[in-house]
């Protein structure tokens, strides 16, 4: 997904900011959405949730170092800052639910159902946010920006399922592999875009999460129509 961002921003020739925030996006682990998406596609959901968690654990070491790769010739990266950054937005809060868990199992059951809605208002607000401070950008190159970004998901999927398919995998298997490698933590690189660079750099994550959604809803029923 890294090497598919790149390509796409060489290819569309877009401005640095905004090919910093496209690249940023295939830097980032696995959506949590995406093991919903292979849920509803019929896919493997374990396979599904251990891709997710070894990308996420991952993820403050790779992310970082992967967008240095393939956006530091656009950009000044400060990698142990994001790394610590990463580390404080996606590992500290799975660590304080482990242990929250562990220690006060159902007294906090309530918690749980209203947590995922809190988490998409949050996200909401972050995209809110983006668009609001990048008015200028979306009217001057906003419809290139997404076709950029559903160019990156649709991809991601296609080589997912491709490269999944000449492995040898299962069909279950493929098709969370082709939800894993498509769909990203856009959340995530929206927050480090807006924290690093600029909030320009952000609308491509914001474009992101709710493209994501929408077309993994969409891959999804077109599998399940096809299982008939």
């Amino acid at each position: 997904m890294p090497l598919i961002a790149y390509l796409l921003t060489v290819i569309f020739n877009l401005d640095p900011l905004i090919a910093v925030g496209v690249i940023l996006v295939g830097c980032c682990p696995g959506g949590t959405s995406s093991n919903v998406i292979t849920f509803l596609a019929k896919g493997d959901v374990v396979l599904s949730v251990a891709i997710t968690s070894i990308s996420t654990l991952l993820a403050p070491f790779l992310t970082p170092i992967l967008l240095n790769v393939f956006a530091g010739q656009l950009i000044d990266i400060d990698l142990a800052s994001m790394m610590i950054t990463i580390t404080k937005i996606v590992i500290l809060p799975i660590l304080l639910g482990v242990i929250f868990h562990k220690f006060l199992g159902n007294k906090i059951a309530f918690v749980t159902e209203v947590l995922p809605m809190v988490s998409v208002l949050g996200i909401s607000i972050i995209i809110a946010a983006v668009v609001a401070v990048s008015k200028a950008t979306i009217l001057d190159s906003g419809a290139i920006v997404f076709i950029v970004v559903a160019l990156h998901n649709m991809l991601g999927y296609t080589l997912g399922y491709l490269i999944a398919r000449l492995s040898g995998f299962t069909e279950k298997q493929r098709r969370a592999i082709m939800v894993e490698v498509g769909m990203q933590n856009s959340g995530l690189g929206a927050a480090l875009a807006a924290t690093y660079f600029n909030p320009v750099a952000a609308l491509p994550s914001a474009i992101f999460s709710v493209w994501h959604n929408f077309s993994g809803a969409l891959v999804a029923n077109i599998f399940a129509k096809r299982d008939g």
